[in-house]
């Protein structure tokens, strides 16, 4: 139902531009032709279920940026420009277009990139270069005539030896590729040993390509991989842009945690002290005396010293000898500084008499954190700005070994102000089909190679998912379909357990087909503090949004914005509310209806590309007993 449709719902508001921005008319009257209807004040509504098919932005950021402009006729992909930075151009460029750069023979280039391969023949040599922006690099001719055919006669370029060429493109009378660069002269950048130059021209396995992970870019499956993550990384900062959202940067080092599960990586600089002494020694307690004792006999000659420099027949040298002074006696009190703490860590990390560490003496005067999520700190600025998300790196110290879980992942987390569940399933399933749609218009050539190399069919999956609006039935009534349809699972089902993948993928995948679903109201128990509990007292507005071959996806709710149903949560979850003081503080001052979710942004590349194991789609992986490079 539309937000001006209900008086009940937590976002009956209707925001006109002229409310948000003074002057809208005059801005949209720039608007370029047709731009019009998609302008709030024209529509006279926000979005509710408009998340995937509307822009509801003001008239100023709806009109086109300059950088859209000046790449809106850019052949192939729009993001690139005529040239790149040294005067090369982007192979990408160069062969884009329906018909595979043929409109661009005849004229000269510039490109480079690293060697693929090398074929010599009695007569001339071919050079296949990839720079990156493409699956299958550009075809190089290097006749004898060629400046720098030397090169390829002393064998000095060889694969993965990085080169420039520059030559006039022209049709390619082969089956592969259509264009080919002639080329008048090339140029070794960075030669490369054959022999010792771990990517061969061969099949690589995954596993083997993470144990070079400073290489693995060079391949086309990492390649690919990386090439549709930037672009889902685009996606997700244009889909919410274009909707209004504010994008806030939450902290990495903080001291809750958001999951209560107690899975962190934990910030001290103790350890780092108590190494420092040891290495430096420890002292003994009459080395210690010594120091402080001449520490004090210094301090009795710096203040000799200064009277000296007061005397009226003071020389030149009487102020070199006080400042000689006083730079030892800062010396000695810095000694005795580093004593004193060898001397407290001298029986290890500093301890309460209870025998927990005492962290009054750490970096942040208490105990601090790698975080597991920005969510609550993204609630702070949702309680002021509206609607935010956050895109950035979290952490999780959980030792699991699966394909399914890393240590280091990125996460995106919007919050909404003033919305309910069904608010928060609607941005959900806006954002997923935003984010599956530009991939499959911008990554064709990559998601073609994905089909063909790891998954038949991916491509009709990720269309299904664009083309269909997404299920939405709850919990309860998962369960029910689970318990009835006649499967035996690993972890059996019963109402209360937390679903597991097999649940998850069977009911996405079997279910309902193909089909994308969103659970929702899934039992308090399972669920964090911070999710509003449901009138029954038994659930809470939960929602978990479930696709194919990954299960969960995304993970989001309604918060609980009343002060005394948090409370009494968080001591059900054994939480300490002197510890959130300033999270609870949202609920006593001015607190509202909000809601926000986050997706694991490694899944989603994971969806889209279909590798199976989560450490291949990032660009190096954190995992236990793994932090190399």
């Amino acid at each position: 139902m539309c937000c001006t449709e209900s008086a009940q719902s937590p976002r009956p508001r209707v925001v006109l531009a002229d409310v948000v921005v003074p002057g809208w008319r005059e801005l949209a009257s720039k608007l370029p032709p047709g731009a019009q209807q998609n302008c709030p004040s024209f529509s006279a509504q926000r979005r509710c279920r408009s998340f995937h098919s509307k822009l509801v932005v003001s008239a100023a950021a709806a009109a086109p940026t300059t950088e859209e402009k000046s790449s809106a006729n850019v052949p192939g992909d729009r993001s690139l420009g005529a040239s790149l930075p040294g005067g090369r151009t982007a192979i990408k460029l160069i062969k884009g277009g329906a018909d595979g750069g043929k409109e661009h023979v005849g004229k000269p280039y510039t490109v480079r990139g690293w060697v693929r391969t090398v074929r010599k023949q009695k007569a001339f040599s071919f050079i296949e270069v990839n720079d990156g922006s493409t699956l299958f690099g550009l075809q190089i001719i290097v006749n004898p005539e060629c400046e720098g055919y030397s090169l390829i006669e002393d064998g000095q370029v060889a694969t993965g030896a990085s080169v420039a060429a520059v030559g006039e493109l022209t049709e390619s009378p082969g089956g592969r590729q259509k264009v080919e660069l002639k080329a008048s002269k090339l140029q070794l950048l960075g030669a490369c040993d054959p022999g010792s130059y771990p990517l061969q021209k061969k099949k690589h396995t995954l596993e083997f390509l993470r144990t070079i992970a400073h290489l693995r870019p060079r391949t086309n499956t990492m390649g690919a991989v990386m090439r549709v993550r930037s672009a889902l990384a685009f996606a997700t900062h244009l889909f919410f842009r274009q909707r209004g959202f504010q994008y806030v940067h939450t902290p990495i080092i903080s001291a809750a945690d958001c999951e209560g599960a107690g899975e962190v990586f934990q910030v001290t600089t103790m350890l780092r002290d108590f190494e420092r002494a040891v290495e430096s020694g420890m002292p003994s307690a009459g080395q210690l005396d010594e120091l402080r004792a001449a520490a004090s006999q210094q301090g009795g000659r710096v203040a000799e010293a200064k009277a000296a420099t007061k005397a009226p027949d003071a020389s030149a040298d009487a102020t070199r000898q006080e400042k000689q002074a006083v730079q030892k006696l800062l010396e000695l009190k810095q000694q005795v500084a580093d004593a004193e703490q060898g001397s407290r860590l001298a029986s290890g990390i500093p301890k309460k008499a209870d025998g927990r560490p005492d962290y009054s003496q750490d970096f942040f005067d208490g105990p601090a954190y790698l975080t597991v999520s920005g969510q609550l700190q993204g609630e702070c600025y949702a309680m002021g700005l509206g609607d935010i998300y956050t895109f950035g790196p979290t952490f999780r110290a959980e030792n699991s070994m699966t394909t399914r879980h890393l240590a280091e992942f990125w996460m995106i987390e919007p919050e909404l102000a003033f919305a309910d569940l069904s608010t928060v399933n609607e941005c959900a399933e806006g954002y997923v089909r935003f984010c599956i749609r530009y991939v499959l218009e911008h990554c064709a050539e990559d998601l073609a190679f994905f089909e063909q190399q790891y998954e038949k069919g991916l491509l009709n999956r990720l269309q299904a998912v664009a083309d269909q609006d997404f299920a939405v039935i709850t919990y309860t009534e998962a369960v029910k379909e689970l318990k009835g349809c006649g499967k035996s699972f690993e972890f059996p089902v019963e109402w209360g357990i937390d679903l597991q993948t097999e649940h998850e993928r069977f009911l996405a995948e079997q279910v309902f087909q193909g089909r994308p679903l969103i659970l929702t109201n899934y039992p308090a128990d399972i669920k964090a503090f911070y999710m509003r509990l449901n009138e029954d007292g038994k659930t809470v507005a939960a929602m978990d949004l479930l696709v194919p071959k990954v299960g969960e996806l995304v993970g989001g709710s309604q918060r609980e914005e009343r002060l005394d149903v948090m409370e009494a949560r968080m001591a059900q979850s054994g939480l300490k509310p002197e510890d959130y003081w300033w999270y609870l503080d949202l609920r006593r001052y001015g607190s509202a209806p909000h809601g926000g979710f986050g997706l694991g942004f490694e899944r989603l590349v994971q969806f889209a590309t279909g590798m199976d194991n989560i450490r291949d789609v990032i660009p190096f992986p954190r995992y236990p007993a793994h932090c190399d490079f």
